[in-house]
């Protein structure tokens, strides 16, 4: 079995992407897949999502033995998800055969990139129109995640939440983090974020392994591409997320949010001079409009340094005082 070491070092760099922002796994690495190694749609999606079963588990159990888990919106998450998981992969198959459902699979792809990206910049906007309050809730009460007022769950509009997206990742292996994710802070915006990263990844383990058990009998699964993820993505999360701590996340995420862009427009099939001025436009009108944004928001047009700024506090290093008693030698 030819085992594809540049397809490893590729897994590699967006499993660091993954471990900074906490986002973008299958929404990176399938067009990864697709774009660069040449990898047929539907190949890309069940190697990408068996992959994904196997690495899901392991941030999910430190956030529930961390008790950053809202139990019951899981349960209402999966019971919407877990099915229509399977059914997505059998969607998929259904479409057609050949280069018929690749088609579709890219178009499906496509869409679902953009939503992500969509995704991204509405979280960040939200995030920044509650920094004011959050950061007053902060300062009266240090402990957030153990202090966090109960979460009221909606069971119907969770359980629809659940559907779509994993009738999304069944087909396209992109949803489990970035639509999801979104989804819950629009029902649930006094969700605390560590209890939201933690809830989103317990529930993305039986959606995932649902997807991933309906590509395995039904998908086009190749074991050496996968292979080939999870060898360049466990050490990229690991070193991701230990990096985490120093990374500007604002600035990650505007670039993850730029490299899903790009990607749906390549699933689209537009041009390289097209796309290269639909890029320009998309930076050059993002960047104006963020700082209008952040202008209406009562913060600085731009987040730079400001050269007045105060040097950094640091603390002073208390010496032990000399004890008057001991007489030196």
């Amino acid at each position: 079995m030819h085992f594809d070491y540049q397809m490893a070092m590729g897994s590699f760099l967006v499993a660091i992407v993954v471990g900074l922002t906490g986002m973008g796994g299958g929404a990176l690495m399938t067009p990864m897949l697709t774009v660069f190694f040449g990898v047929p749609p539907l190949t890309a999606v069940s190697s990408d999502l068996v992959a994904a079963a196997v690495m899901k588990p392991v941030g999910s159990l430190v956030h529930l033995r961390r008790g950053t888990v809202n139990l019951r919106l899981v349960a209402w998450l999966c019971a919407g998800s877990v099915p229509t998981a399977f059914c997505g992969v059998l969607l998929a198959r259904a479409l057609g055969h050949g280069s018929r459902v690749q088609d579709v699979i890219e178009i499906a792809l496509g869409v679902a990139l953009l939503i992500a990206a969509s995704g991204l910049v509405i979280r960040s906007y939200l995030t920044m129109a509650a920094g004011g309050p959050r950061r007053a809730a902060r300062a009266s009460s240090p402990d957030d995640g153990a202090s966090s007022a109960p979460v009221s769950v909606r069971p119907i509009p969770t359980m629809l939440v659940g559907a779509v997206g994993g009738l999304v990742v069944g087909m396209t292996s992109v949803g489990s983090g970035s639509l999801i994710v979104v989804a819950l802070l629009a029902l649930y915006p006094k969700l605390t974020a560590n209890r939201l990263v933690g809830t989103d990844l317990l529930q993305a383990v039986p959606l995932v392994w649902s997807a991933a058990l309906g590509h395995i009998l039904f998908g086009d699964f190749k074991l050496s591409v996968t292979l080939a993820l999870l060898a360049g993505s466990i050490p990229g999360v690991i070193l991701g997320s230990l990096a985490s701590s120093r990374a500007p996340g604002g600035l990650i995420r505007w670039a993850l949010a730029f490299v899903l862009l790009a990607s749906a427009l390549k699933m689209f099939n537009v041009g390289t001079t097209p796309m290269a001025w639909a890029l320009v436009a998309a930076a050059v009108g993002g960047t104006a409009a963020w700082s209008l944004l952040r202008a209406w928001n009562g913060l600085r047009p731009l987040p730079l340094p400001r050269a007045d700024a105060p040097p950094p506090r640091t603390v002073p290093v208390r010496r032990p005082e000399k004890d008057p008693s001991v007489v030196p030698h």
